[in-house]
Formats: structure tokens, sequence, C-alpha cells
């Protein structure tokens, strides 16, 4: 983490930019305090005054600590972060949907765009970010990392995952942005344990059970981390019946012929999400889902409850 530092009103966002792509949180914190108002009024002007509003500007300020590493030019800071309103406010009046957020930023952004979670990696605050969502109630914390940090990005796939309505997931979404963007605005700049040690981990360990599937001990895998009544919830009657009936789907996959390969992990103290994509065998294409996220909630070390959801398959386009 960088070290905390005062923001005179000489300093340009320039400088502020600089200051908050080595890593002082606190720059950040100073940069979209100077812009708020102004992005308030913004978000108003396009699309009418209350909650929305405030929360369009809540929302460009999460958007704003994810991708500052991408800014290419720090002396346009303004501009960029009313792009991100602009954004936001779009994708709210054209859908209040299911579309992805980032999909409304494509245009504001470099055509090649790495992982969002690489994006995070790349500038020191990731360890204040994952350091601020440790602070939220688990089902706060659950809707922002897959929002912000899995591609299960949609109100209902994310509704679907926790188990709710999607007006819930709208809800905790909008009171998540709240705390964090007041956390943030507060300049919280403190020494944080390194998320990529836990991340690591979690990666790690979800590529040992890939490879466990392959080796057709799957069954020994998950007796050293996940409890033996273990609420399993998802498609295929997973439910409360431990892992054993998991096993037994794993298991009749290999001998289908069915691939997997580890995409994205996102971790924290206790909410895990890890994204696999699933290769169907050649002979049958449309065997499985094109991919699967876990979510898993874990304690002491221990997953206790595990959430399946399986990635819809895009409609094939016919002539």
């Amino acid at each position: 983490m960088g070290t905390s530092h005062a923001h005179s009103s000489s300093t340009t966002d320039a400088d502020l930019v600089h200051a908050a792509q080595a890593g002082d949180v606190s720059a950040l914190g100073s940069l979209l305090i100077r812009h708020r108002p102004s992005l308030l009024a913004f978000a108003i002007s396009l699309i009418g005054y209350g909650p929305d509003a405030e929360d369009a500007v809540q929302e460009a300020c999460l958007i704003a600590l994810r991708r500052l590493g991408e800014l290419r030019d720090p002396a346009a800071a303004g501009s960029w972060l009313r792009t991100v309103v602009r954004n936001v406010c779009r994708m709210r009046y054209r859908a209040r949907t299911d579309q992805p957020l980032d999909d409304g930023l494509a245009a504001t952004l470099r055509s090649s765009e790495p992982d969002p979670t690489e994006l995070v990696w790349q500038h020191a605050t990731r360890d204040w970010v994952w350091h601020a969502l440790a602070d939220l109630s688990p089902p706060l914390r659950l809707v922002v990392m897959l929002r912000h940090f899995s591609s299960v990005t949609s109100y209902q796939d994310i509704a679907d995952v926790c188990g709710v309505p999607v007006g819930t997931v709208r809800s905790r979404l909008h009171e998540a942005r709240g705390k964090l963007s007041q956390a943030l605005l507060a300049t919280a700049d403190a020494a944080h344990g390194d998320v990529r040690v836990v991340t690591g981990e979690w990666r790690r360990y979800s590529q040992d059970m890939v490879s466990a599937v392959y080796r057709g001990d799957v069954a020994a895998q998950l007796a050293v981390s996940w409890t033996p009544t273990v609420d399993i919830r998802g498609p295929h009657d997973l439910r409360n019946e431990g892992y054993g009936a998991l096993v037994r789907g794993l298991e009749q996959d290999m001998l289908d012929g069915v691939g997997y390969r580890v995409t994205n992990v996102a971790a924290s103290r206790d909410i895990v999400v890890c994204e696999f994509e699933l290769r169907s065998p050649p002979e049958d294409p449309l065997h499985c889902p094109p991919g699967a996220a876990w979510v898993l909630h874990v304690r002491a070390g221990w997953v206790e409850q595990a959430r399946l959801f399986q990635l819809r398959r895009q409609p094939v386009e016919t002539a």
C-alpha cells in the first residue's frame, strides 16, 4: 500500500491520478471528493434527482477504483469520470435490466480488456478493496464480488446464485456500493494483508480439485476441505446430500469426456467464487453448459455451503 499524503487544492488531477496509480488510496479518494459534486449534478441531469443518481455516482466510484490503471491521460480524469457516470446512467436508463455494466464502458476503454480481477492486481489499491469488502456483511459482499469480480454479472444471474429476488439484488448492491463509496471517500488508508495470498491459495485449491477429478480421487480432495454435512445447492438435485451426489456427478463427467479449466477465482475471508470453463466431448458438443461458478461459504477453513451456478449457453444464430 502507498503511504498516505495530504493533497492540497493546488494538486492537479494528473498528480492525484499518478499517486493513486502508484498505490496511494488517499489520492483516489481526494480525486473523487473533488469531482463528486459535479458528477452527481451530471447524473441528475441525465436520469433525474433521486437515489438512482446517487447510486450511479457510487458505482462510478467503484469502477474508477478498479479501472484507474487503464486511464491513459491522467490530466483528463474529470472527463473520464463523467464518461463512466454517463455510461452507468445509460445502462440504467436503457435497461434497468440484466445487461452487464462493463459492456457499457467498452467504448471508453481500450478494446482488449484484461480480466476484471487482473485490473485490481495491477495497482496497489487491491488490498484496500478487499479489506473494505471484508467489512460488509456476507450477503452484501457476495453480490459485489459477483457483480464486479466475476463473469456472473447480470442481476438475474446474481439473483439465481444467491437464491433471492432480483429486487433484493438491486437493494443489496445499492447498500454495498454506498458503504464502499463512503469508505473510499473517507480515504481509509492503512496496511492490509495482501489478498493475493488468499486468492492464490484458493486458485491452487481449485486447480488441485480439477486434477483430483481427472485422477478419480475427488472424494478425498473434498474430504479435507468440505464438511461432511456441507449444504450444496444447484441443479440436478444436489441439494442437501452432502458431497456424495457431487462426487458421482463429477465422476460421470469424466466418463463422458467433459473437460474442466479454472478461469477465475475471487476470494475473501469467508466467501469464495470459483469459475470454470466446461468443455463438452467432441461427439456431443451440447453435453454440458459452457461454464460454471461455485460460490463457497467458508468458516475456519471448511466449506460449509456451496452453490453451483451454470452459465447459460448463448443461442446459436441461424442463417
